[in-house]
């Protein structure tokens, strides 16, 4: 019995081809009569990026039970002006309403996270969300308590060396971490996932431009990421799966807070890579120095 399920409507084919050529695994074959299928020995190596029921022109495939007639048709994208014009007015926001989003956003923007990328097509992220205030008022509340405890112990450790810049602002009653964000989200990866540090920097990212075009204020927050690392108490607070490795954390929630402009960042270093070194002849210490660039974080 077939595992992946790949299913071609024969009556629907046009015979073009494209699933064999775009096949990432290579193991698309037209047969003799020019219609694309997959033998039962190569059914291993799929790694289920389902392109093949994306490019077929005529929605002919189907692939672990998935109707192509489900899918979005891949159409009236927004202008390359529009898209620019979003990726240069997002903002951090620091300033939230005090209120629950709607769950119907929320559900849109956490919904969406299926889409973001992952290395070699692993799909394994899992996604801790607050999506009501009572619960993140008591994740912030827990996570304030344990900074000031340790402010007020006059201990030096590496809890107090992180925060210290902001322990006046700690004892006051300042929510320095959480910025009165209403919700927060955390995504993490297995630790034996190919790219465990990055993809969920990759899924925050998509999270954080969809959540502008919805209209809601987003948050990278490094705070907090440094308190799940050092309090274990709170990534089962957010029940994170054993084997999981929080990768980063977003605040995120309704806020009055509009940019009228974007604004004009420095330009950036851009290396128009001409390839004239003769790599051969780079010296040891210039290799050894790379190594230690490339490794030291």
């Amino acid at each position: 019995m077939s595992k992946i399920n790949f299913i071609v409507d024969e009556n629907k084919c046009i015979h073009c081809g494209l699933c064999e050529k775009d096949c990432v695994a290579n193991i698309i074959k037209l047969n003799a009569n020019k219609t694309p299928a997959i033998s039962e020995e190569d059914e291993s190596r799929c790694i289920k990026c389902q392109h093949c029921l994306a490019i077929c022109p005529v929605g002919a495939i189907s692939i672990f039970g998935k109707d192509p007639e489900n899918s979005r048709l891949c159409n009236n994208f927004p202008s390359d002006e529009q898209v620019l014009n979003l990726i240069e007015s997002r903002r951090s926001i620091r300033q939230y309403k005090h209120e629950n989003l709607p769950k119907e956003t929320i559900e849109k923007l956490t919904n969406m996270l299926k889409y973001s990328p992952t290395g070699c097509n692993k799909h394994s992220l899992h996604i801790s969300v607050i999506d009501d205030i009572d619960i993140m008022d008591r994740f912030r509340n827990r996570t304030n308590n344990k900074i000031k405890k340790f402010f007020l112990s006059n201990k030096i450790n590496a809890i107090v060396k992180k925060f210290a810049s902001y322990k006046s602002a700690f004892l006051n009653g300042d929510d320095v971490i959480f910025r009165n964000a209403p919700h927060m989200i955390v995504i993490s990866s297995p630790i034996n996932a190919p790219c465990v540090n990055e993809d969920p920097i990759i899924a925050l990212s998509y999270f954080e431009l969809y959540a502008q075009s919805l209209g809601v204020g987003t948050l990278w927050c490094g705070f907090a990421q440094i308190c799940l690392k050092l309090f274990p108490d709170l990534c089962e607070f957010l029940e994170i799966p054993e084997g999981y490795k929080p990768g980063y954390v977003m605040l995120f929630g309704p806020t009055d807070t509009k940019y009228t402009r974007t604004t004009q960042p420095e330009e950036i270093s851009i290396t128009k890579v001409k390839g004239t070194k003769d790599l051969d002849k780079i010296s040891g210490l210039t290799k050894l120095k790379r190594y230690f660039w490339n490794t030291i974080r």
